[in-house]
């Protein structure tokens, strides 16, 4: 937290390596680091994509369309160690994951906003999937936090922040107070708060959009971001590296970010990024 809290607009991410995954990433949507350094990356591959209503249906603004949710276990060469299926009919949509020393905890949910979701633990080693349990909206990423063992969670958009118990008890819910970024993965932070980094997508004059990655300091009891800062670094594909699946760890003096924001259906489509910024 007191890294992110260094960041600002003039900070410089330098990329320091790029290696092509050695399966087909799909759509990546989080990506957690496990004890032996195994990566853990969350995809979800779209059969068929989701179509908007002219008007709601159920209070639905889209179809459910149709996918497969992922977790693929890596490395930092992109290889292929592992793959497991999670989700269930139209539930199919991985998000943002946590790794909490034991677990993954790995939501997938409908792909539209105000739907269902299933939070997953999976056991690292062997790829076992167990429902911990389900609840009636969008659960786009998740963390576990280890000093007080609470899950805490973004909604659609990060619009809501939801703490749950393990077992899947709503114990509390607060407004996200920010309006510049959609937050699509987190870190836990301690003492009541969480990293998050995403993007947020801007109309230009005539055609095309803006967009504009960001990593903030959120507090979770509040939903007040108490430091946010923009991430301009681009992809391989010309996207914002926080576009998506993004982890965040500290090593000495220098903050880096394992980074998956391209999509790819063939074994070597998408990057897996390497970025890192000195620390004062």
């Amino acid at each position: 937290m007191t890294a992110v809290r260094q960041l600002s607009r003039g900070t410089v991410w330098t990329v320091q390596d790029k290696v092509p995954f050695d399966f087909a990433a799909h759509h990546p949507q989080g990506i957690t680091r496990g004890q032996d350094h195994r990566l853990y990356v969350s995809t979800a591959e779209i059969i068929e994509a989701t179509r908007p209503y002219d008007k709601p249906v159920d209070g639905y603004d889209r179809t459910p369309g149709r996918g497969v949710g992922h977790v693929f276990v890596t490395d930092a060469e992109g290889a292929a160690l592992g793959h497991v299926t999670v989700g269930e009919d139209t539930v199919y949509h991985p998000g943002g994951i946590d790794f909490d020393g034991e677990s993954l905890w790995v939501p997938t949910a409908e792909y539209r906003p105000d739907s269902r979701s299933i939070v997953y633990r999976v056991d690292p080693g062997t790829l076992a999937v167990t429902e911990a349990f389900r609840f009636d909206d969008h659960i786009g990423g998740i963390v576990r936090d280890r000093e007080t063992g609470l899950l805490h969670a973004v909604t659609w958009g990060s619009r809501r922040l939801l703490t749950f118990t393990a077992e899947g008890r709503l114990v509390h819910r607060v407004d996200n107070k920010s309006h510049f970024v959609d937050y699509q993965t987190c870190v836990t932070a301690g003492g009541g708060h969480m990293v998050c980094t995403g993007i947020a997508e801007y109309p230009l004059a005539g055609t095309g959009v803006f967009s504009l990655g960001g990593i903030a300091v959120v507090d979770i009891e509040s939903g007040r971001i108490e430091h946010e800062a923009p991430v301009t670094t681009l992809s391989p594909a010309g996207r914002v590296v926080t576009y998506n699946a993004v982890h965040l760890e500290i090593d000495g003096s220098t903050l880096r970010m394992f980074a998956a924001p391209d999509d790819g259906e063939a074994a070597g489509d998408s990057h897996l990024l390497t970025l890192e910024t000195p620390l004062a």
